[in-house]
């Protein structure tokens, strides 16, 4: 479709049906940067034509050419129980009959709040005694930053290369030239002197902690981690790393922000915070993050994200404190309706069908590959997991950049052609359903030898 026709089509309210995912995309990018609202659905890094879905219901996905998928990205981890689970859906439906949005506080609000502390608890206390609900988890992370600013008065973040805590400005910074060095800008329109608020470090490696401390320790407001980090393929954190990252910050007056958007209440019930709380993990103990965000499951596939903590450091926010943040549309009662029934859904036999699934394919992925002679290892955080096609699993950003990442795209292609949707980036996780039943584990299982075929045949 020529940008003329396309754009003739838009003025002329052109219906979208009969027009192939190659002619959604060519429309989009008239109308849209990139054809996409966000990166990594442009395909970039697997080249190819984008899916654009129209549909989803339970294991699958179906795109605007009637196609079914069996989905393994779970709109990036809320689809927990599966797409459009028929409880969640009535009770947003419930909630939007009773108007789409107020701009002011529901009852429901304090009902997700108290439901999100409970699902912490371990050995009778809760790392989030209140919480604030925002709209996204880049608002739910700049929260927790400024906040940890406004609380300590200090200036500088200390965060880990290849970890993604959402797109403001001071985030959205590259490592310098030395482990204490302040960081430059990651993206055009980032001015030097934002990113140079920001230090970034290489994950896993707690002398770069320790060495950045004693540089910078009286000037760092907060260190910001993800709990496990899933943006560089899931790369857990060395047994410790977190609770040490607790304690450095504590003896320099600091804090540390744990980022659960992408594995709170997808890891597990409580999040990797509670699988490292309770020892479910290697090397897990009881340590307690200063504040939290999470995302993603927390509002079940709705726009709905939050930033926790001690009551001391919450109440810093307006309307009590001095920490400004607002937002017409936090808490929106849709949002709040669909994070309810989600975590309210999400019980002991659901996660351990979630861990059963990831247990399942990740092995059978394993085994395709390895039988077609394929370089590469499977890394696991909880219910996460991914492949990287390295022969030892990266344990930091450079490592993980280091691996052959191109045999992920024909990798990737052939599972989108037997019919699984896979994340379109090698540097994704993978995300299981509870509404993957034996049906689609079996055309899971079926597609990944082809799959893993052709990246063996992969050239770099």
């Amino acid at each position: 479709m020529s940008e003329a026709r396309a754009q003739t089509g838009i003025a002329a309210g052109l219906d979208s049906a009969g027009l192939d995912n190659a002619a959604q995309f060519e429309r989009a990018q008239c109308v849209i940067p990139g054809g996409v609202n966000s990166p990594v659905r442009a395909f970039g890094s697997v080249g190819g034509t984008p899916r654009f879905f129209v549909s989803s219901r339970g294991a699958t996905v179906t795109d605007v050419e009637g196609r079914e998928y069996i989905d393994l990205v779970a709109s990036w981890g809320p689809a927990l129980l599966g797409h459009a689970h028929p409880e969640v859906v009535a009770r947003v439906q419930e909630a939007a009959a009773k108007g789409l949005s107020f701009g002011a506080s529901t009852p429901a609000e304090t009902e997700l709040a108290e439901l999100v502390r409970e699902r912490l608890v371990v050995n009778g206390a809760s790392p989030v005694e209140k919480l604030r609900l925002v709209s996204t988890g880049t608002e739910a992370t700049m929260t927790a930053i400024r906040l940890a600013r406004g609380a300590t008065g200090r200036d500088l973040l200390v965060k880990f290369a290849g970890h993604y805590h959402g797109h403001s400005d001071s985030l959205l910074a590259e490592a310098g030239s030395g482990l204490a060095t302040l960081a430059l800008p990651a993206s055009a329109g980032i001015t030097a002197a934002t990113a140079a608020q920001t230090l970034v470090l290489p994950y896993n490696d707690l002398a770069a902690v320790d060495a950045a401390f004693a540089e910078h320790g009286d000037r760092i407001a907060a260190v910001i981690v993800e709990a496990a980090a899933a943006n560089m393929g899931v790369v857990p954190p060395m047994p410790g790393f977190n609770a040490a990252l607790v304690r450095i910050a504590r003896e320099h007056g600091a804090l540390m922000i744990l980022d659960e958007v992408l594995t709170g209440f997808r890891a597990g019930r409580a999040g990797w915070w509670g699988l490292e709380a309770t020892g479910e993990v290697p090397g897990g103990t009881e340590w307690t993050p200063d504040l939290m965000t999470f995302g993603k499951v927390v509002g079940g596939g709705m726009p709905l994200a939050a930033v926790g903590g001690r009551a001391d450091l919450m109440d810093h926010l307006s309307p009590l404190g001095p920490v400004y943040q607002a937002g017409t549309l936090s808490g929106n009662p849709l949002a709040v309706a669909a994070g309810l029934a989600t975590l309210r859904l999400a019980d002991a036999a659901v996660y351990a069908r979630l861990n059963e699934l990831a247990d399942t394919i990740s092995r059978e992925a394993s085994a395709a590959l390895s039988a077609a002679g394929v370089t590469h290892s499977v890394q696991r955080a909880g219910t996460l997991f991914s492949i990287a096609f390295a022969e030892q699993p990266p344990r930091d950003y450079a490592e993980a950049k280091q691996q052959e990442a191109f045999r992920y795209a024909p990798f990737f292609h052939t599972m989108l052609e037997q019919g699984v949707n896979l994340p379109p980036s090698v540097f994704e996780a993978w995300f299981v359903m509870a509404a993957h039943d034996d049906v689609a584990l079996e055309r899971i299982v079926t597609a990944l030898p082809h799959a893993a075929r052709a990246a063996a045949a992969a050239q770099a």
